[in-house]
């Protein structure tokens, strides 16, 4: 088979993972980036041979097979749709668009067009999750009741002078804990119900209006935190929330069934411990690491990111199933709906 030809939208996270996950794949080829801003700077850094500063401009440019979008969110519409308008397989970075409307839109022009169009929710791939899974699968847990994704973290305290202003901290752009977090939270929820909820009740809040970088003080019209209850029906129900204002460092990944509990913490998704929690017993569960481990220190989500791509080769390749579809990005897109993100 022949390699698949890519070409990357956005600088930022696509210069820092997207970019080398495809340049270790040995499915796909790297020919192009594009980025109003910083287009040339990676493409040198990356040895990636083409540079452009939107779509549009790389899909006239140059050949390609796959689009990895990877911009900031306000730019997915329009990159996603000139993709496929132009008949390509497509990969999107999350959240899948800035409301209901974008999504659901993207998702009928990528039914149309009839190519691989998947999302980039690689925490599917974390070896906790997968274990996980497998418990509920192999009926470990017994009859399952309830999924818990949370994180309790620091950067968006009061005092956190880090991030400095920009398209993140406006709500008209996609930004915030909801953009960054919840995207993956709800679709791990999901994963791991199996199916997608019948409805989302939950809330965005802002603790800290008011931010201060570099610059001096700012307004943030952002979320600092995110908190929703999703109800799956035949008694199974899911917490996903994130909260950027503790002095904790927290993720916990949790399912919850009538036999026993299965629970992975850790400070992030890529340092999870398991346990098994049952009547009489608490076991750490022993979990094998990524074969794709060594790559984390090229970027802690590259050991993840990298079985999506095997997963989105076989869709290209083969129409086969597995890797998370636009239908799965336009279902989290219906529940940050339901707790407030997204234009009104």
């Amino acid at each position: 088979m022949s390699m698949l030809r890519v070409g990357i939208v956005g600088s930022g996270f696509g210069g820092t993972v997207h970019a080398p996950a495809y340049a270790l794949h040995p499915r796909f080829e790297v020919v192009a980036i594009a980025s109003p801003t910083n287009a040339d700077r990676v493409a040198r850094e990356r040895k990636i041979p083409h540079a452009f500063r939107s779509a549009g401009e790389m899909l006239a440019g140059v050949e390609l097979d796959v689009v990895s979008v990877a911009s900031p969110p306000f730019d997915h519409h329009p990159s996603v749709m000139a993709a496929l308008a132009a008949g390509k397989h497509v990969l999107c970075e999350k959240p899948f668009a800035l409301d209901l409307a974008q999504a659901e839109e993207m998702q009928t022009a990528a039914e149309r067009a009839g190519t691989a169009c998947a999302m980039s929710f690689e925490f599917r791939y974390v070896p906790a999750v997968r274990a996980l899974r497998e418990l509920i699968d192999n009926g470990h847990v017994g009859a399952l009741r309830e999924i818990e994704v949370a994180r309790l973290s620091r950067e968006l305290r009061a005092a956190a002078t880090g991030r400095a202003r920009g398209w993140w901290f406006s709500a008209d752009k996609g930004g915030g804990v909801a953009n960054a977090v919840m995207p993956h939270f709800f679709d791990l929820a999901n994963h791991l119900a199996g199916r997608a909820p019948r409805a989302t009740h939950g809330l965005l809040r802002t603790a800290n209006p008011r931010r201060t970088d570099a610059q001096g003080e700012f307004e943030s019209t952002v979320a600092d935190g995110a908190f929703a209850y999703c109800d799956y029906g035949d008694g199974l129900v899911a917490r996903v929330s994130t909260d950027s204002t503790t002095v904790v460092e927290s993720t916990t990944v949790a399912v919850h069934g009538e036999t026993r509990s299965a629970v992975a913490n850790g400070g992030f998704l890529g340092d999870l411990r398991v346990y098994a929690i049952a009547d009489d017993e608490q076991d750490e569960l022993e979990i094998a690491a990524s074969p794709h481990a060594k790559h984390a220190n090229v970027h802690p989500n590259l050991p993840f990111f990298m079985p999506l791509l095997d997963a989105f080769a076989e869709m290209i390749d083969l129409g086969t199933p597995g890797v998370p579809t636009f239908a799965d990005g336009l279902v989290t897109q219906r529940s940050l709906d339901a707790i407030g993100y997204g234009r009104r």
